[in-house]
């Protein structure tokens, strides 16, 4: 895991201020690997390098890499953790190699096979080639998106980076604020793809390739697009060949993700997900410590994830340890939680002290449960979206019924303090309306008050007018629709995300064994036999010792944090106004959207 940079100069003449231009972008990344630096300066392009050892602890693995004569050359962030296979297929072609690193495996195949070698990676990525010959740079990302780069155009060419922050440090791109991700924030409590908050800077989609030739970016070209996993007919099986089918591809899945140099931890929660990770990590013989993050004002409740978590480590024989977080912690750590926030979000604060907390402990590489139920339908709104859309779709063909259901609705959206209420006749109609209705953090109608009224219509307009960012999912039923919305928008604009800055803040790399482009296609033809529960039934399951009763019928909580209690205190920063938190809004009840705002407050100091 690192942090990449680049600038593919247009002259194609390399100046010292353009070498310097990468150099502050990889400084800003330093926490995304500390254990080397490179650099390297061609014909018109700069590389920089950031690197966290993980395979292949040697320097001759350090990059930016080159490849046989010299031609390719890569700047690289992920794993490939099928390098193993692919290497050895390429021996068999006669490929020396002089590395035992997934980068130089990596480089071979586009060599051999452009940007056809993508299909046959497993993994996470986001990496950067160089062509000295066609002076090309050669951009591509993962299917899912979990690792990130982003880019933008200057005067003087293309600059790139694995953070939107590291751009900014070139210097070559103004914070100049983009409504449409602005918006985006404020909308779904995180920024949509492949907006970010600042003009002119990009994110290459999940899926996605692109070429920049003569300092012009072509358009990305999709090369994975997740969504038609849900699409098509579905598969009927039997309960027990299922239960197979569910094992198999996740033991599969898990003990890929093993692979590594160094010891490997897991984040584990008092839930399925990471309990059934665990278990099968411990069949696919690997030797891991469980660490467990609980709060103080969780102790007691059913929140505490500690006594359940301790249960899973006995049953699986794991080293387990328990990190207390308390309210002065999370104070004293919000100014570097924020500047580690590479785009505004609601979430990551679990995931930042998770991610501490197995920093402390020594290790550079955690497996998460992340994905888990976006996978295996573990949230409520694979039973609440589809019914209401079902719902709404009736009433809606009520004639007269919208003025009086807009009347009552708004009503009690003033009477209760719930604005959500306001919008359920316009939105609860379509299935992806009724998604936006459930995630949504504010309504397109308060933005004017949180932006101003023309950055709020130009935000909305950019974004795709009424339902930003929701286009139909064309899924062959309700819960494969939801599955598709969650982990196309919830998932990989925000859990993913939010995921990469909280563990590369403490150069850590952290892995998803729930989240696989391979996983994905061997069970999304079933992904409705998963309703209900059955499918977190199947996957605690999948280990060859089932996971403890306490976990089996636990209430499912999710991995939260104690935000409300926290901004409620008396010392924690109060919410202000920025350029782009204007007047007439209410002031916010919800712990979501106060922490919101003080987010907004931090990140318009720079974009």
């Amino acid at each position: 895991m690192c942090g990449i940079a680049g600038f593919a100069v247009a002259s194609g003449k390399v100046t010292g201020s353009d070498v310097d231009a990468v150099t502050r972008m990889t400084a800003r990344m330093r926490a995304r690997g500390p254990d080397a630096e490179g650099q390297w300066v061609g014909e018109g392009i700069v590389l920089g390098h950031r690197r966290l050892a993980i395979l292949d602890l040697d320097a001759r693995a350090i990059q930016p890499m080159a490849w046989d004569d010299g031609r390719y050359r890569i700047v690289f962030n992920g794993e490939i953790y099928n390098f193993r296979q692919l290497r050895k297929a390429l021996e068999g072609e006669g490929v020396v190699f002089r590395t035992q690193s997934d980068t130089e495996v990596l480089l071979a195949l586009f060599a051999r096979e452009g940007e056809a070698m993508l299909s046959r990676l497993r993994g996470m990525f986001a990496f950067a080639i160089w062509d000295a010959r066609s002076h090309e740079l050669f951009l591509a990302r993962d299917p899912y998106g979990i690792k990130q780069v982003y880019y933008a155009s200057t005067r003087d060419g293309v600059v790139f980076a694995s953070q939107v922050k590291a751009l900014l440090a070139s210097r070559r791109v103004p914070a100049v604020p983009e409504p449409a991700g602005w918006a985006g924030f404020f909308l779904w409590g995180s920024v949509p793809e492949p907006w970010t908050v600042v003009r002119d800077i990009f994110a290459l989609p999940a899926g996605h390739w692109l070429r920049v030739r003569s300092g012009v970016v072509m358009n990305p070209v999709c090369w994975h697009d997740i969504r038609t996993h849900w699409q098509g007919e579905r598969c009927e099986i039997s309960p027990h060949e299922l239960s197979e089918r569910v094992r198999q591809a996740v033991r599969d899945s898990v003990q890929a993700h093993l692979v590594a140099d160094v010891p490997v931890s897991v984040f584990l929660s008092g839930g399925v997900d990471s309990g059934a990770i665990a278990g099968m990590a411990v069949d696919a013989g690997a030797k891991l410590e469980g660490i467990t993050v609980c709060f103080t004002e969780f102790a007691g409740l059913a929140d505490d994830e500690a006594d359940v978590a301790r249960a899973t480590a006995q049953r699986y024989g794991l080293r387990h340890h328990v990190r207390l977080v308390s309210c002065t912690e999370f104070e004293q750590d919000i100014p570097a939680i924020l500047d580690a926030m590479d785009q505004p979000s609601i979430d990551g604060v679990n995931t930042w002290f998770a991610s501490k907390a197995v920093a402390e402990r020594g290790y550079k590489v955690v497996l998460s449960g992340v994905g888990g139920d976006e996978l295996f339908c573990g949230y409520p709104s694979f039973r609440q979206v589809p019914s209401m859309a079902a719902v709404g779709a009736v009433i809606g063909h009520i004639p007269g019924v919208q003025p009086v259901l807009r009347a009552a609705c708004a009503a009690l959206a003033k009477r209760g303090g719930r604005p959500k209420l306001a919008a359920l006749p316009q939105f609860m109609t379509t299935l992806e309306g009724a998604y936006f209705l459930r995630r949504a953090l504010f309504l397109p109608t308060e933005l004017p008050a949180l932006m101003g009224m023309e950055n709020a219509c130009d935000g909305i307009g950019r974004l795709g007018g009424d339902l930003p960012q929701l286009i139909r999912t064309s899924a062959r039923d309700g819960v494969s629709s939801v599955a598709a919305l969650e982990s196309t928008i919830y998932l990989k604009n925000q859990l993913l995300r939010d995921s990469d800055w909280a563990s590369m803040a403490h150069s850590l790399e952290l892995r998803t064994p729930l989240v696989d482009a391979t996983l994905l296609e061997a069970l999304a033809p079933y992904i409705c036999r998963f309703k209900g529960g059955a499918g977190k039934s199947m996957l605690a399951s999948s280990p060859c010792v089932r996971l403890p009763e306490a976990v089996l019928y636990r209430p499912k909580t999710g991995f939260g944090v104690p935000m409300a209690s926290w901004l409620n205190t008396r010392t924690t920063a109060s919410v202000g106004r920025t350029k782009y938190l204007g007047a007439g809004l209410a002031p916010p009840s919800r712990w979501s959207r106060r922490w919101a705002m003080n987010v907004a407050n931090a990140a318009a100091a720079w974009g």
